[in-house]
C-alpha cells in the first residue's frame, strides 16, 4: 500500500513538473512527408494542453488504373491547406488531433483505347472512341481526426519530432469523362454513354472519400 502511495506521489509530481514546463507560450514551424504529400507546419502553443497548427500540403502521385474494363494513365494531384488542433490530454508528445483539409483534391485521367472498350453498357472501337480523358474531384473540404505524438513544446531543445496517422473523409467524388479525336465523340448518344460511364467510375472510385494519413515530421521551436 505504502509504495502504491509513492508511486502515485511520483507520477502526480512529474505531471505536475510536465504541466508547468509546458506551460510557457510558444510558436514552431516544421517540415512533414506523408501520404498527404509533402508540406511546411506553423504551430502555437495556446496552454499546457492545447496546440493549434496550420499546414500547407502537396501531394503528386501518376499510375495506371483501370475502371470498368478501360485502362487509364492517373495524375492525382492535392493542394491542400489543413487547420488542426492538436490536444496534449496527458501534457507530453501524446497528442490527439482533430481538423481538416481544405483545397484542391483531382485525379486526372486519360485513356486512349486499342481495342473494343465497353461505355455505359456498350461496345465501341478505338476509331469511335478516340481519347478518353475524365476527372475524379473528391470535395473541397475533408474533416481528419488523428492519433499521433509530437514533443516540439515538451523538451527543452529547440527541435521536435512529429509522427501522427488518421484518416480524412469526404463526400462522394464528381467524375467528368469526355471523348475527343473519336468519329463519335460529338455525337448526343455517346456523350449519354459517357456520363452512365461516369456513373461508374464513381460507383467504383467511392473509396476514394477515406484517405489514410500517415505523416513524419520535424519541428524548430522559438
Amino acid at each position: 500500500m505504502r509504495l502504491i502511495t509513492v508511486v502515485a506521489a511520483v507520477l502526480l509530481l512529474s505531471a505536475g513538473s510536465a504541466l508547468a514546463q509546458s506551460s510557457e507560450p510558444g510558436i514552431a514551424v516544421g517540415a512533414t512527408a506523408g501520404t498527404s504529400g509533402v508540406g511546411l507546419d506553423v504551430q502555437v502553443k495556446i496552454g499546457p494542453i492545447f496546440t493549434l497548427r496550420g499546414s500547407l500540403d502537396r501531394l503528386t502521385y501518376s499510375a495506371d488504373k483501370s475502371y470498368d474494363g478501360i485502362d487509364y494513365q492517373g495524375d492525382l494531384t492535392f493542394d491542400t491547406v489543413g487547420g488542426f488542433i492538436d490536444m496534449h490530454p496527458l501534457a507530453n508528445g501524446f497528442l490527439i488531433s482533430g481538423g481538416a483539409y481544405v483545397g484542391d483534391r483531382d485525379i486526372a485521367l486519360a485513356a486512349t483505347p486499342t481495342g473494343p472498350v465497353e461505355i455505359g453498357g456498350q461496345t465501341y472501337t478505338p476509331g469511335q472512341v478516340g481519347t478518353l480523358n475524365g476527372a475524379i474531384k473528391l470535395s473541397g473540404v475533408a474533416p481528419f481526426v488523428g492519433l499521433g505524438w509530437d514533443d516540439t513544446f515538451y523538451r527543452s531543445g529547440r527541435w521536435g519530432f512529429r509522427a501522427i496517422a488518421g484518416v480524412a473523409w469526404s463526400d462522394e467524388p464528381e467524375v467528368a469523362l469526355t471523348s475527343t479525336g473519336g468519329s463519335l465523340s460529338n455525337d448526343p448518344a455517346f456523350q449519354a454513354r459517357l456520363r452512365d460511364e461516369s456513373q461508374d467510375i464513381t460507383d467504383e472510385s467511392g473509396g476514394y472519400g477515406l484517405f489514410p494519413v500517415i505523416q513524419i515530421g520535424l519541428n524548430y521551436k522559438f
